[in-house]
């Protein structure tokens, strides 16, 4: 009998048939186990299920010994390669120190005296003050450094950028000797270390030396092999903080060549590179690394193995964390399903079997290809009429089983390295998936983080009840306390942690703002709600008590700004749609600039860019600037300068008159 799947209907409904109701949409004549055990490795390819279910840590993570030893492991993780993120995977950023210190990210720094009366000049926009994050404006006070037409950031190296594309160095004060001094070939974000400018372009990373701006010379290169890729990059202390990841050839996994600075291949052996003792889906080998920025050659480096899946990096000024995510064993769920709500349903023949599947010594696809073996000869040895009434009470019982233990399948496992020696520290898990940087926060050595649960196993749920959570983990990333079932039925769509708050937006239809007391790590508690229409995709401090949302309500670009003085009644006093249906700042927020001591922020549209004033708990739109392909902002003194691919204009923060121009 060929089993046949219906096209229309998608995998997604074959899945949610069968594991739901047994009713594999099909047409049936004769079934051959091979044709079972491929769809079920593609339902188990969609699921991302993996292997491993125990929580990793410190003490089941270890080196290998040889590659011999790489190749047993990889061996034994093969059959699973493709159900889920591995052990380590990779994270994002977030941490605040307090509202003085986070409302404006820009805040003057000491320039020695560079420039000549330069007092004050804004840096990226980052979130943890200290480390710097790559982007495509970077200046001293003096000068800037600015690549235009580079619409993506470093991350998505597999886009390259244009050929034509040339790094703009621009004298930019005093505003009245505003001029073109040099250009570099290429184009990338940018670090800007001392004298140094640091270019992430493509597969290379280059160093240049622009202590003469004019002559810009190339002090060292950094090339990423051809199945190595860039993740994440952070600059502290004049040290560039690396994670990148890199294909493992399963015919010689070890040693691996990360990189080449120069001529000089940086090379890590077999005990060099890190894994869990119970094998894992195994795909690439991560590699953390600190670089000196003056010579481009690595320090430190750390390896562990993981999986081309999504992955985050935060980084604090004591460590690094790396986040992985996996689902738990698909086959556990069920037969705690058969067991727990299904006993009366099912003959106890077929909950004995799927208890002792459960506990066989193979692989999740090998159970799953069982799995379909039993539970089509028991939906065989039944008639129409029993098929259809069992189909709709699992249905049904399924569901409220998976409302009741969904966070038993999503988890997020999170490994901790010390910024020092990048050393493993610890290591520890939370239901569910983050949404990006912004919600993972360390705060008094406490790891504060935000997750989804439901996202992926919805099926389950006809209602697509998803939750939210809020963890507080202690410094050795072991569970104090936490917040569960914030916005059901919706999913985060941004996050921000200052001090002993934190923030979080949901959203599907209207957007709940929800307040959260964390003061006290093992009882964290939601204080307040709001509910607005549309949503908020970046959350920022502007002064206390005070916080800008920026999303969208309907299809314009909407501002919305808190009041949080009191946590229990947050409040939306102000709020503007501009006529934009994009912001940068909407997938960045390097894109967005605050100046605090005129009391406004600067935003980028895809007709311009907008300036807004704040003051007196208004949002008033104090200048618009009608110029296509508007990038960034920053400002020197009191001048803003205003970047577009085209050119850059200066205004007079004092009365945002047009001072001077220059086309690049």
């Amino acid at each position: 009998m060929n089993l046949k799947i219906t096209s229309s209907l998608g995998i997604a409904i074959v899945i949610a048939a069968f594991i739901i109701g047994f009713s594999l949409m099909v047409i049936a004549t004769e079934k051959s186990e091979d044709d079972l055990a491929r769809i079920f490795s593609d339902i188990l390819s969609y699921l991302n299920i993996s292997k491993d279910t125990s929580l990793v840590d410190v003490e089941n993570i270890v080196q290998f010994t040889s590659e011999e030893d790489f190749k047993a492991y990889l061996a034994e993780a093969a059959s699973d390669e493709y159900f889920g993120y591995s052990a380590l995977g990779g994270a994002t950023i977030d941490s605040e120190m307090a509202w003085e210190s986070t409302g404006d990210t820009s805040a003057p720094k000491d320039l020695n005296g560079g420039g000549g009366g330069v007092e004050r000049v804004s840096d990226t926009n980052v979130q943890v003050l200290g480390i710097d994050e790559p982007d495509i404006v970077k200046t001293d006070g003096q000068n800037l450094y600015f690549s235009p037409g580079h619409n993506w950031g470093y991350r998505d190296y597999w886009r390259m950028p244009r050929p034509q594309s040339k790094i703009k160095v621009v004298n930019a004060f005093p505003p009245a000797d505003l001029a073109s001094l040099s250009e570099i070939d290429g184009a990338g974000d940018l670090f800007l270390a001392e004298d140094v400018l640091v270019v992430f372009s493509g597969q290379n990373i280059y160093g240049y030396d622009v202590s003469e701006p004019k002559n810009p010379e190339k002090k060292w290169t950094i090339k990423l092999e051809n199945n190595n890729s860039l993740v994440e990059a952070r600059l502290y202390d004049n040290k560039i903080y690396l994670v990148t990841k890199q294909s493992i050839d399963t015919y010689h996994p070890c040693p691996i060549k990360a990189l080449t600075v120069g001529d000089a291949a940086v090379n890590i052996s077999c005990g060099e590179i890190y894994h869990p003792i119970n094998p894992v889906p195994t795909d690439v080998t991560f590699t953390a690394m600190v670089l000196n920025s003056g010579s481009g050659k690595v320090e430190k480096k750390t390896s562990f193995v993981g999986s081309s899946g999504s992955s985050l990096v935060y980084m604090s000024e004591q460590g690094i964390y790396v986040t992985y995510s996996y689902n738990n064993s698909f086959i556990d769920f069920f037969a705690g399903f058969l067991k727990e709500a299904a006993s009366d349903l099912f003959p106890q023949y077929l909950v004995e079997k799927m208890e002792k599947l459960k506990s066989y010594d193979i692989s999740e696809a090998a159970k799953m290809t069982e799995f379909v073996i039993i539970m089509e000869r028991y939906q065989n040895s039944l008639d129409d009429d029993e098929r259809m009434r069992i189909k709709n009470e699992t249905e049904n019982r399924m569901a409220d089983y998976h409302k009741k233990h969904r966070r038993e399948l999503e988890r997020t496992g999170i490994v901790k390295m010390g910024l020092k020696n990048l050393t493993i520290q610890a290591s520890g898990s939370v239901p569910g998936n983050p949404l990006n940087q912004f919600a993972l926060d360390e705060y008094n050595n406490d790891l504060r983080i935000a997750t989804t649960i439901g996202e992926r196993w919805n099926f389950f749920s006809p209602g697509r009840e998803s939750a939210n959570d809020v963890y507080v983990l202690d410094s050795d990333l072991q569970l104090q306390g936490y917040v569960q079932d914030l916005g059901l039925g919706e999913r985060i769509y941004s996050v921000r942690f200052l001090g002993e708050m934190g923030y979080v937006v949901t959203y599907r239809e209207i957007d709940p703002f929800y307040v959260l007391d964390l003061s006290d790590p093992k009882n964290p508690e939601v204080k307040g709600e709001l509910k607005i229409p549309g949503y908020s995709s970046y959350l920022h401090p502007l002064v206390k008590d005070r916080i800008l949302g920026v999303g969208r309500e309907g299809w314009k670009v909407k501002l919305s700004l808190f009041d949080v003085s009191n946590p229990s009644d947050p409040k939306e006093i102000a709020k503007y749609n501009l006529d934009e249906s994009y912001s940068d700042v909407l997938s960045t927020h390097h894109a967005f600039l605050q100046d605090s001591k005129h009391n406004i922020f600067f935003m980028p549209g895809s007709k311009g860019g907008y300036i807004f004033s704040y003051q007196n708990d208004k949002l008033s739109l104090a200048k618009a600037i009608s110029q296509r392909g508007v990038r960034r902002a920053v400002y020197i003194n009191d001048y803003l300068y205003i970047i577009s691919d085209s050119k850059i204009s200066v205004l007079n923060e004092k009365d945002w008159e047009r001072i001077n121009e220059l086309d690049i």
